[in-house]
């Protein structure tokens, strides 16, 4: 059980480690979005996916832990939590202490982690939003005056003026 719990917390460690690294990237992802910067969007994207990778094979290393602990003790693993076997471990103080602490820290970095996303997801929709005003803008320095652009039966034709931005004939 010692040996499962040194993995376990090992697993866990290198879980916290890898959502830090998230956190980092993310933080220079909200400089590249506040600076407009694609290419290093998607160098920071493709390696998003890289720590993504990494924390999903950590998934699947903290489930075969935690599936061997619920045989050793008896539980059943679909109700297993990293929670539950802290209070499973009343009479080992020790493993019960280091498990809550890297618990803690997790959940920390959780919390960080999803502050940082939130903060990132209001700056790329207000990009957005920048970008769909230049857009309209484009578009309205290109359309006639609405005022006296009605065809005959006295609907408004939407014309869009020539590249020169002017319809006057010299």
């Amino acid at each position: 059980m010692a040996s499962l719990m040194d993995n376990l917390i090992g697993v866990l460690e290198e879980e916290n480690t890898q959502y830090q690294a998230l956190i980092d990237l993310g933080n220079e992802k909200r400089t590249a979005i506040v600076g407009g910067d694609v290419a290093s969007l998607e160098k920071i994207t493709d390696k998003e996916q890289d720590v993504a990778s990494l924390l999903r094979n950590l998934d699947i290393k903290r489930d075969a832990i935690l599936k061997d602990m619920a045989d050793v003790l008896g539980k059943n693993f679909e109700e297993m939590t990293i929670t539950k076997l802290i209070g499973y471990l009343d009479k080992q103080p020790n493993e019960q202490e280091r498990l809550s602490e890297i618990r803690t820290k997790i959940l920390a970095t959780g919390k960080e982690m999803q502050d940082c996303n939130l903060r990132n997801e209001k700056l790329l929709q207000q990009a957005l939003e920048m970008v769909e005003f230049d857009l309209t803008l484009f578009k309205s320095m290109r359309q006639a005056p609405e005022t006296a652009n009605y065809n005959k039966q006295a609907y408004n034709t939407g014309d869009i003026l020539p590249n020169s931005g002017f319809d006057a004939k010299q």
